[in-house]
């Protein structure tokens, strides 16, 4: 009776959402058109870029989309993240920079209609705009108008298509690529496609959780998993058992394909509920409950053997199987990579405990006595531009000046901490004999006292205070890219408020309800330092994009699900173009504007106790709802 045994691994939901979603439909069309009816106009209409400078349109060189976490080609050669090495100051050079095209007419076909451009020149405002102007096909009758996304390789433009005929296409070696663009509901039809959101009747602490995904890559890169595992824990001064809860969420953000990321997706839970169990379990048989840095060594621990198994545990078996089957089974999650940012909440203890490897992020907001939100980062990101990383890299390989280099270990990878990898981890022996036998990647010239990278997380711990309206935040890097922690935990303050004025019925709203009101902006106290100053990587894309920081009215609250919704304000929120227009991009162009994206939003209270979890409908999407059944 004096043990802690893991019950069940009693799970909610764990998908993996690796398909661009449907309704959005491409076509590839050079802008050397022809048309049917004589002499079409052809004007470029709403052509600029997000990008703020006037600065003359760059090379290729320095035009170069957002830098991967890693890159395919030797360190030497790899691209690096140049937003990070220029000045803050200093004018962006970006992917999404405008020049001036030069158009010609020929006769011909495209679909039913013709081309409509109208050029503004060098403009700086900060987001797309496209003509809605009429035309008549040769009958005299309106013609539908359609919005365009032309997409080069350092622009984008938008346009309108005239007619309803499909876009045939010419081509010229222009390299212009040219997309249907999604209407505002095939954008929100889009958003919606991989949401969930459950209601926790346990009465353990947590009231509900949202996540949502946004792919970019094809297949997505990313991953989550969540899970609820139920233990049996002796009472104090009696005989009898207690249930407790431990909840688990997880982000895997994945580089360099998504099999990591899913590897961790189906085992990292397991591993390190294991690892806690074994103890508490030893605590116990002690009498006594186990110290923080115990729980802390065994949440390391749960990652590094995971870490083991997949670099180096795969190899042995390869070597002795000697099967190419085996190998590329085996190998994928080794060959690519995956940062991890799991979070494992002891409902008995309200204690949260964030262990984070790579360059996820995870953010405490709470409500401050002034009525505001406070955002508290639980995680720092691990990368070569972190000073903290760079100076711990260096000190475990004394004299090695490439170990960081541009911000990113030994030039090539930018996370200084992931799982898989194993060409920064395996010795030069190793690598050179998988790759005579089997296959793997090139490993760095630079290589030299492996492993450079490591999985061990670093844990924060924090005493969660339902009272003040805690929830977390959880997600990969694509978020942060665009979105600061003041303004994530001040767009779910926001959406909290909006959920409480509806006056819903619903055991979620009604608790919030009774504790907060509704203010102007977004509710969230000023950041008191410089961005970048706490080792957290700067929103980039606000600057690629040409939008101001200091835009407060550019949100908007129109989701059901609050991961959602944050999806939709790093998008643009407000600027429905913008929004439409980055949902447009599918793989591989929108890797230039947008990264992968995967969201977890978990609300703490005391609710219900009735020992369900259940599926909520209305902020999850209708096709996934039969999919999505949550189990205890």
């Amino acid at each position: 009776m004096r043990r802690v045994a893991v019950r069940a691994f009693r799970t909610s939901c764990q998908s993996a959402a690796r398909g661009l979603s449907r309704g959005c439909r491409t076509r590839r069309l050079s802008l050397l058109v022809q048309h049917q009816h004589g002499s079409a106009g052809l004007r470029l209409s709403g052509i600029r870029s997000f990008n703020t400078s006037s600065s003359p349109s760059p090379s290729p060189s320095s035009s170069s989309p957002i830098a991967p976490k890693c890159s395919s080609t030797p360190p030497q050669r790899s691209y690096h993240n140049h937003q990070h090495q220029r000045a803050l100051g200093q004018p962006l050079r970006s992917s999404m920079y405008i020049r001036r095209f030069s158009v010609a007419l020929v006769g011909g076909l495209v679909g039913y209609g013709a081309w409509q451009y109208g050029y503004r020149g060098n403009t700086t405002e900060s987001a797309l705009s496209y003509s809605t102007n009429s035309a008549k096909t040769a009958a005299g009758n309106a013609a539908t108008t359609r919005n365009v996304l032309v997409v080069g390789a350092d622009e984008i433009h938008t346009g309108t298509f005239v007619g309803e005929g499909p876009i045939a296409k010419t081509a010229d070696g222009t390299g212009h690529n040219v997309l249907e663009m999604l209407t505002p509901d095939q954008a929100t039809e889009k958003l919606r496609d991989n949401e969930a959101s459950f209601v926790v009747n346990r009465g353990q602490g947590v009231l509900r959780y949202d996540h949502a995904q946004l792919a970019s890559n094809n297949p997505i890169e990313d991953d989550h998993a969540e899970k609820i595992v139920e233990v049996s824990m002796p009472s104090a001064g009696k005989s009898d058992q207690e249930i407790n809860d431990w909840m688990f969420w997880g982000v895997f953000d994945g580089h360099a394909g998504w099999t990591t990321s899913a590897k961790l997706r189906q085992t990292l839970i397991s591993f390190v509920a294991r690892e806690l169990n074994t103890t508490y379990k030893a605590a116990h048989t002690l009498g006594a409950a186990p110290s923080p840095d115990a729980i802390d060594a065994a949440i390391k621990l749960g990652f590094t053997r995971l870490d083991n198994e997949i670099v180096h545990d795969s190899v042995d078996k390869v070597l002795k199987s000697n099967s190419k089957r085996v190998a590329a089974e085996l190998l994928g999650p080794a060959l690519s990579g995956s940062c991890a940012l799991l979070s494992f909440y002891d409902a008995a203890s309200k204690t949260l405990r964030v262990a984070c490897t790579g360059d996820s992020r995870a953010v405490l907001g709470r409500r401050s006595d002034s009525g505001k939100w406070t955002a508290t980062a639980l995680s720092e990101d691990q990368t070569g531009s972190n000073p903290n990383e760079a100076a711990r890299m260096r000190k475990a390989h004394p004299g090695e000046e490439r170990v960081i280099h541009n911000g990113r270990v030994l030039g090539g990878l930018e996370p200084t901490r992931a799982f898989g990898d194993a060409s920064y981890k395996w010795s030069r022996e190793i690598s050179d004999r998988l790759r005579a036998s089997f296959f793997g990647r090139s490993y760095s010239p630079h290589l030299k006292t492996p492993p450079y990278v490591t999985a061990e997380p670093v844990v924060t711990t924090t005493k969660i205070q339902p009272e003040k309206g805690d929830f977390l935040v959880m997600a990969t890097d694509g978020l942060w890219e665009m979105l600061t922690n003041e303004e994530v935990v001040g767009l779910v303050g926001k959406w909290i408020e909006t959920q409480a004025q509806e006056q819903s019925n619903s055991q979620f709203n009604s608790v919030w309800s009774k504790i907060f009101g509704s203010q102007q902006g977004l509710p969230v106290e000023a950041h008191k330092g410089g961005h970048g100053a706490d080792g957290q990587k700067t929103p980039i894309r606000l600057r690629q994009w040409g939008i101001s920081p200091d835009e407060k009215e550019r949100f908007v609250v129109k989701d059901k699900n609050v991961a959602t919704h944050l999806v939709r304000n790093a998008l643009g929120g407000k600027n429905e173009e913008q929004v439409c227009a980055l949902l447009t991009l599918v793989s591989p162009f929108s890797r230039r504007y947008r990264d992968d994206l995967t969201i977890q939003v978990i609300f703490f209270g005391n609710g219900q106790k009735t020992g369900e979890v259940l599926l909520n409908q209305e902020a999850t999407s209708p096709p996934k709802s039969s999919a999505l059944k949550a189990k205890l």
